[in-house]
């Protein structure tokens, strides 16, 4: 079966974010700290990831079969990996040359609400953000999906990041990124 995630994310203040995290807080199935350490390894139609859960104590390798910015689905292929490989996965990736990469540590904390799971974020490439997901097994699921995180968003009071915002600001932030 298809695992795939419907899934659209929103920037805002430290403000927005103090905010939902106490309506969340109150309102929210409260799923726990997901706080990940990732390296993502960049490609123009795809994204891999090797990710440690540093807060569920776990690691895996990720890889998404669509990019931020094309479209709301990602179709993903998860493969577990032991955490003390963790890094040593990472470098093995950045040797062989997988694409460009970034480094980053993403303090999480998830949520469920009305049917969309809620990633509340911080890092530093992102800033404060949300990632609002459906997950469904079947294309046909997509749009009824999309309705339901739609409606959450507007419930909360966040804009969701369009393809186009999503496509700048991963450009620029890949951009800047690799001045470092």
């Amino acid at each position: 079966m298809k695992n795939i995630e419907i899934e659209f994310r929103s920037r805002f203040s430290r403000l927005k974010y103090n905010e939902l995290k106490t309506f969340l807080g109150k309102n929210a199935d409260d799923l726990g700290d997901d706080n990940k350490d990732v390296y993502f390894f960049l490609f123009p139609d795809k994204l891999l990831k090797v990710v440690d859960n540093v807060s569920k104590k776990s690691a895996k390798i990720v890889l998404k079969l669509n990019k931020i910015g094309k479209g709301s689905h990602f179709e993903e292929i998860e493969i577990p990996i032991d955490r003390k490989y963790f890094k040593k996965t990472a470098k093995t990736f950045i040797i062989l040359g997988f694409g460009d990469y970034m480094h980053s540590f993403q303090k999480r904390h998830n949520y469920s609400y009305k049917g969309v799971e809620l990633a509340l974020k911080w890092s530093k490439i992102w800033g404060y953000h949300l990632e609002l997901e459906v997950v469904i097994n079947k294309m046909i699921k997509k749009a009824p999906a999309e309705k339901k995180i739609f409606s959450v968003a507007e419930e909360l009071g966040v804009k969701i990041m369009t393809d186009d915002e999503l496509k700048k600001f991963t450009r620029r932030a890949e951009a800047d990124y690799k001045k470092k």
